[in-house]
């Protein structure tokens, strides 16, 4: 989940309008990818069990 603004990124989902297929997992998400709602970095992120 991203702390700036909450957005969750689903592991079962993916993020395909940015080139991550569904089913990659937090740590193969390159580190250089941006949160897509406010544009944070990945090391603004943290794990959060849903």
């Amino acid at each position: 989940m991203c702390l700036i603004c909450g957005w969750i990124y689903e592991e079962a989902k993916g993020y395909p309008e940015d080139g991550i297929p569904a089913g990659t997992s937090w740590e193969e998400v390159p580190a250089s990818w941006l949160c897509p709602e406010c544009g944070a970095g990945k090391q603004d992120f943290e794990m959060v069990q849903i």
